[in-house]
């Protein structure tokens, strides 16, 4: 390989970072992280055609690109991780309310704390 197809090559892979840095494909590590879906259920989506996917020079070696919007289009579709989700929300709400009502248990005791004179001896 010449100095020239070299050239040739690093200025594609630099036109396509360039074309993938604004759009909606991320690496499947992104993709399993904001959608919840795993790597081998996205690895199995995209081996059938069910979303569409891409090999690119990453920093380490070729990488699998997903658009991030078909995935989680995608994982809405699927009942089992939908199914997930509402449990992972429902937990969420739950914590919540379960921060909200210790912080009223917090301003309650401050209240009674600053009404009781303090403890002779202290």
């Amino acid at each position: 390989m010449d100095w020239e197809d070299r050239l040739d090559e690093w200025e594609l892979e630099l036109e396509l970072n360039a074309q993938l840095e604004g759009s909606d494909w991320v690496p499947l590590e992104r993709a399993a992280a904001e959608t919840g879906v795993s790597r081998a259920a996205l690895r199995a989506w995209y081996r059938t055609g069910q979303i569409p996917s891409r090999l690119v020079d990453g920093p380490h070696g070729p990488q699998r690109l997903v658009p991030l919007a078909v995935v989680a289009s995608r994982a809405e579709a699927s009942p089992r991780l939908r199914h997930s989700a509402q449990r992972r929300l429902a937990d969420e709400a739950q914590l919540e309310i379960l921060r909200h009502r210790i912080d009223q248990l917090e301003l309650r005791l401050a209240a009674l704390e600053r009404r009781e004179p303090p403890a002779e001896g202290s």
